[in-house]
């Protein structure tokens, strides 16, 4: 009897405890009850007119499988009298609403190329939009419906969301309409390769193909966040999703309904990230800021002094504290602004004053490598197992250089690098120095200075960019 009283005891608690875990688990209902009519479903169509007499299967020749194609696929073969000249994709998407007269924010890659969007409204009305403005650099788009009296979704400060906080997604994952979906929060400003100017939030929610576009709310039923992409090596969710900052958003949103497209502030700079071993090539006390890894001629930078080697530490007095906050705070600024930069150069902290310039609209994203121009007659190895040559006037040209030499081999054996055939060095740090490389023995000579196992930081063109490349260990001489 006693066992049993223990065991009643022992469940009841057990009991009790998983109430008490339900009750602290949150509700949705609430958010989704309210906020749910203000997302949409968006669809896209787009007209891919095809070539005359294109087909995507060819049987030159097989008269046969010619004859089965007319009979059993009549108006698909070229040639054939009613055979279609043009295809249409279609993609699904979604959105949600900013304003009561149709106002409608998604993705950029949403309504990309298309002929034509339609929205889906959750009482099934359907709508035309048409696209005011498309951001890609963002991924920010805003589209029109005619329409009014819509429900407005609630926009609440993406700037005060925190790490671990219960945030939903509502959209149309593989066009299940209105789908709901939890998680949290798990990183603000994120950086993604190739995405410069959104500082993503990074969430567990189940973000699959169709959500983009859609609304990332907190839970007093707030959007903090488009929905955007996914990090996934199958295609689905994979518990890493990434959002577009609400408050972002809205100032793309901005200039998007007010001009159709969003101008952005330009130094004319390329940077890279500081690592410990840069940090210490400079002179400097820890990792931090944006290395001037090139400056383009007649930029605002240029015209403001600022070099290559310089370590930009702050911006209109904002700190810098790793390279992909420079671009974001850059095209954040409305272009003819007068901004101090803080930087660090040959040990030591100075300000300087920049205009900044503006990007313009058909800027290229990130330029491709080519190789440099054909290679003359090999040195020997050296130090750091590069084979080195000096590039002729011809190639001084065509590489768009005043000095510098070609790496023609990294040999085994040598110094381990990330160098790579068809570099170029331009200059080598030294505790701190930058020196200007013009010749092989020159460089060599420097080399000779470097104790064994020392760590040395080259500035290295590759294809039309630069970047400083750090060698750690350097060998024997």
């Amino acid at each position: 009897m006693k066992k049993l009283l223990v065991s009643l005891v022992v469940a009841f608690s057990s009991l009790l405890s998983l109430q008490a875990q339900a009750a602290d688990l949150p509700d949705f209902t609430e958010l989704v009850e309210k906020q749910g009519a203000t997302v949409v479903n968006i669809s896209t169509t787009q007209i891919i007119k095809g070539r005359r007499g294109a087909h995507p299967f060819q049987f030159d020749g097989d008269e046969a499988m010619q004859e089965f194609l007319r009979r059993f696929f009549p108006g698909q073969i070229p040639g054939v009298p009613g055979a279609p000249q043009e295809f249409k994709n279609r993609s699904l998407g979604s959105g949600f609403i900013v304003s009561a007269d149709g106002h409608i924010l998604t993705n950029a890659h949403v309504v990309d190329g298309a002929d034509e969007v339609l929205v889906k409204l959750t009482d099934k009305r359907e709508f035309k939009a048409k696209v005011l403005g498309a951001d890609k650099r963002t991924d920010v788009a805003l589209i029109k419906i005619e329409a009014s009296n819509l429900p407005v979704a609630k926009l609440g400060d993406s700037a005060r969301l925190k790490v671990g906080e219960w945030v939903v997604a509502i959209g149309s994952p593989f066009g299940f309409e209105n789908t709901v979906t939890a998680g949290i929060v798990s990183a603000k400003g994120r950086s993604l390769a190739h995405e410069n100017y959104v500082p993503f939030i990074q969430t567990d929610v189940a973000i699959n193909p169709g959500n983009s576009g859609g609304p990332l709310f907190n839970m007093k039923g707030e959007v903090i966040g488009i929905n955007s992409q996914i990090y996934s090596r199958s295609g689905g969710s994979m518990g890493l999703s990434f959002a577009i900052p609400i408050d972002l958003a809205m100032e793309i949103q901005s200039q998007l309904r007010a001009k159709g497209k969003v101008s952005r502030g330009r130094l004319g700079i390329g940077i890279q990230e500081v690592s410990k071993d840069l940090a210490e090539s400079f002179g400097l006390g820890k990792p931090q800021g944006a290395l001037v890894a090139s400056v383009e001629k007649g930029t605002a930078a240029d015209k403001a002094g600022i070099e290559v080697g310089d370590i930009i530490l702050k911006f209109d007095g904002k700190n810098v504290a790793e390279s992909g906050d420079l671009p974001r705070m850059v095209a954040a600024t409305r272009p003819g602004t007068k901004s101090v930069v803080q930087l660090w150069r040959k040990g030591a902290s100075r300000e300087v004053s920049v205009t900044v310039g503006e990007i313009p609209d058909d800027e290229a994203g990130a330029r491709t490598a080519s190789r440099g121009g054909k290679p003359g007659e090999p040195a020997a190895a050296n130090r750091l197992g590069l084979v080195l040559t000096v590039p002729t006037a011809e190639q001084k040209r065509t590489l768009g250089i005043q000095h510098g030499l070609i790496v023609e081999e990294v040999r085994n054996g040598g110094t381990r690098t990330e160098l790579r055939s068809g570099d170029i060095i331009l200059s080598v740090i030294l505790k701190g120095s930058q020196t200007e490389i013009k010749s092989v023995s020159q460089f060599n000579d420097l080399l000779q200075g470097v104790d064994k196992g020392a760590t040395i930081t080259l500035l290295v063109k590759r294809g039309d960019a630069q970047t400083f490349v750090t060698i750690k260990g350097v060998s024997e001489k």
